[in-house]
């Protein structure tokens, strides 16, 4: 047996920082007493694994770092990142639906409605939010539907839902 740690490959490395940084965002985001400096880190983590997914992933985690990087923008009140990174994931699902699984839908909807809930539109929030509402009720595994309705039930709606 080597002494040596295994090398990894670049594609490797890629998946490792991409989840990595996927786990540190949701542990912010889990954490009431963020500090403004936590939440900065927080947007740049979020950004740091869409890039790593962009070079070691397909569509559906391109699709997924750009629905984490929506919510972390609507949990830190950017209403314009947060409207501009949700259309980009819906945007992909709606381009690439064999790579997507049945919650990346359910998930697009929430990012816009979420976003456009904090951006003040509540008639687009609630169209968005219908429709999420929906893809969330045809999730087909229990696991993650379950996970997606607690999902969409949490964090703050700006008075909509």
């Amino acid at each position: 047996m080597s002494d040596e740690p295994k090398r990894l490959t670049i594609e490797e490395a890629h998946q490792a920082f991409a989840g990595g940084y996927n786990g540190k965002v949701w542990d912010l985001l889990g954490n009431s007493d963020r500090t403004p400096e936590e939440g900065a880190v927080m947007l740049h983590m979020a950004h740091a694994s869409c890039t790593h997914w962009l070079a070691a992933g397909d569509e559906s985690h391109h699709q997924r770092g750009e629905w984490l990087i929506a919510r972390v923008n609507a949990v830190l009140g950017y209403p314009e990142a947060a409207l501009r990174h949700a259309a980009v994931c819906m945007d992909l699902t709606m381009r690439h639906p064999k790579r997507m699984e049945d919650f990346d839908r359910a998930y697009a909807f929430e990012a816009l409605a979420r976003a456009h809930a904090l951006a003040g539109d509540r008639s687009e929030a609630l169209l968005y939010l219908g429709k999420a509402r929906e893809a969330g009720a045809a999730i087909a595994d229990v696991g993650n539907r379950d996970l997606f309705l607690s999902d969409l039930s949490s964090g703050d709606w700006h008075g909509v839902g």
